[in-house]
């Protein structure tokens, strides 16, 4: 499963946290796309890091202590620049369908390096009842401060399936290290002038809440504050 389309290399990056019961069928979806795999373990203790010592072909880094998400993105990062130039990220929880990675390369336009968003669709109030309204709240809070603190007009600032273009991400010297770091990227690429472009993709919520989020509400709400009111102050008092 490739895209005939000559825009790149490509490398898939999955950061996983916890993730033992579905971390491997994630990662077997990937694989199928022929790209290289970076898989960054940040300190599980759940048994992730036996059930990935038994997966093959793949290219696995592990953080010692957990260190978030944004941190294994970063990780990821710079293990897979030298070998692609763009890095693919999707969630080890299975609320991604990776294969749908096609829709958001197949959207990367001719001679231009963009950041491309996975919007995942159905997550209205009309259509994701049984979408914890935690996350549907949380989307609409990101994508309002996004917006304030000067970065991209989006539908989904928080979706964790993207592709970065490589090594521009790594040079937007992104402070945030947990959930906050897919947020605060946003801004410093558009302000860079990186473009960021949407592409719709399905998202996989079941109705019983087996899936398991390690996004805590209060205080993943406070760091949220934390790094947009950084955004906004340095958007008032800084050239950008």
């Amino acid at each position: 499963m490739r895209t005939t389309r000559n825009v790149g290399r490509f490398a898939f990056i999955i950061p996983v946290y916890n993730h033992a019961a579905t971390v491997a069928q994630v990662i077997k979806q990937a694989q199928a796309f022929g790209y290289p795999v970076f898989v960054v373990d940040d300190g599980s203790t759940d048994g992730t890091a036996q059930r990935l010592a038994e997966i093959k072909d793949i290219h696995l880094l592990r953080h010692e202590k957990n260190q978030g998400k944004g941190a294994s993105i970063l990780t990821g990062f710079m293990a897979a620049s030298g070998v692609a130039d763009y890095a693919i990220t999707v969630d080890a929880d299975g609320q991604h369908y990776p294969e749908d990675a096609l829709k958001l390369i197949n959207a990367i336009p001719a001679k231009k390096r963009p950041m491309v968003i996975g919007a995942r669709e159905g997550m209205t109030a009309a259509l994701g009842a049984h979408i914890p309204w935690t996350s549907r709240f949380g989307r609409k809070f990101s994508n309002f401060w996004v917006r304030l603190s000067g970065g991209p007009m989006l539908s989904d600032s928080q979706s964790g399936m993207r592709i970065y273009p490589l090594p521009e991400a790594l040079s937007l010297h992104t402070r945030a290290r947990r959930f906050q770091f897919e947020v605060e990227i946003l801004v410093q690429a558009h302000r860079k002038g990186i473009p960021i472009i949407e592409k719709p993709v399905r998202v996989v919520y079941n109705p019983d809440g087996s899936r398991i989020s390690h996004f805590r509400p209060f205080v993943d709400f406070l760091r949220n504050s934390k790094t947009f009111t950084r955004l906004i102050f340095t958007r008032i008092f800084s050239r950008h």
